[in-house]
């Protein structure tokens, strides 16, 4: 039973060569969706297999004689590829490294960023892990102050229409439907956040998207996992720092353009082709601050058990 997705309801085929697979076994060892056994000292596929083959291609990567090919849900041999080697690797304390050094960002220069340079973090944000292959994250890139200051404009004039939400009668009506918790998030914080965006954007201040260059959105479909979108544009905001770019998460734009008519209107205009469970805008831009000292972050809780 194929697992679909926006991009393909079915499965992958497998071919092997039986003629050169060994019969070393590494490829049934790493395949999870249990597709593949060993039959007569050779991989073949198993036609009991409760997915069938998701195409996540790790038994294609790891056969060492070349013997298997996999092709459907946007994979082919044609889409391997050697890895670097080892030595090229970044080490812990290197990563460790920039990740302290990356922190959010929101205030930019006026410098642009190049379609290379956008290229580049979109190469390093498709690696993430996702729940299930192929990917269903989907990203908007928009580029450039001309635009990115048109969406900025638009969400603002969007956001006025939503200002009920922030009212006190709304608020009341709901606090019994959503809770303590939530009610507690709107009242001290979507609250404020309508106040902030909408009166100050009318002043000619940007504090949606802090008048960044550069805005890239990930989001998911009705079939992704919710944390999908979210891992890929930690890839992108990891990616940037790596290529000297200062990035902040937008967390409050999202939200807003889920539900409704209204929202549906909005990211159709801009060119959103789903509403997502779970998504992410991230400012992008050459920091106009530099920091000397970073500031040491914790979990809530650790507990090893």
């Amino acid at each position: 039973m194929p697992v679909p997705t926006t991009r393909t309801k079915e499965n992958s085929t497998i071919k092997i060569n039986t003629e050169i697979c060994n019969g070393c076994g590494l490829c049934v060892s790493v395949c999870k969706d249990f597709s593949l056994i060993l039959f007569n000292n050779k991989a073949v596929a198993d036609e009991k297999s409760i997915l069938g083959c998701i195409g996540c291609g790790h038994c294609m990567a790891i056969c060492p004689k070349g013997a298997i090919e996999i092709t459907g849900r946007e994979i082919s041999p044609e889409d391997l590829f050697q890895l670097p080697d080892k030595s090229s690797a970044t080490t812990y304390d290197q990563l460790l490294s920039l990740l302290q050094h990356r922190r959010s960002i929101r205030e930019f220069t006026q410098q642009e960023i190049t379609p290379e340079v956008i290229e580049k973090i979109i190469t390093a944000a498709a690696t993430a892990p996702m729940g299930l292959p192929p990917s269903d994250v989907n990203v908007l890139i928009i580029n450039g102050k001309e635009k990115t200051g048109a969406f900025v404009k638009d969400f603002s004039n969007y956001l006025k229409g939503l200002r009920y939400m922030s009212s006190k009668l709304f608020l009341a009506l709901m606090r019994p439907f959503w809770g303590k918790a939530n009610d507690e998030f709107f009242r001290e914080f979507i609250r404020p956040v309508f106040n902030f965006y909408i009166d100050d954007m009318e002043k000619g201040k940007n504090y949606i998207t802090y008048d960044a260059p550069l805005l890239i959105y990930f989001y998911g479909s009705p079939y992704s996992d919710p944390a999908d979108p979210v891992v890929a544009a930690t890839y992108a905001m990891i990616a940037g720092e790596s290529l000297g770019l200062g990035s902040c998460m937008l967390g409050a734009i999202h939200p807003f353009i889920q539900n409704g008519k209204r929202a549906r209107r909005f990211r159709e205009s801009h060119n959103i082709k789903y509403k997502s469970r779970e998504g992410l805008f991230v400012a992008f831009g050459y920091s106009a601050v530099k920091y000397s000292k970073g500031i040491k972050r914790t979990f809530a809780s650790v507990e090893a058990i």
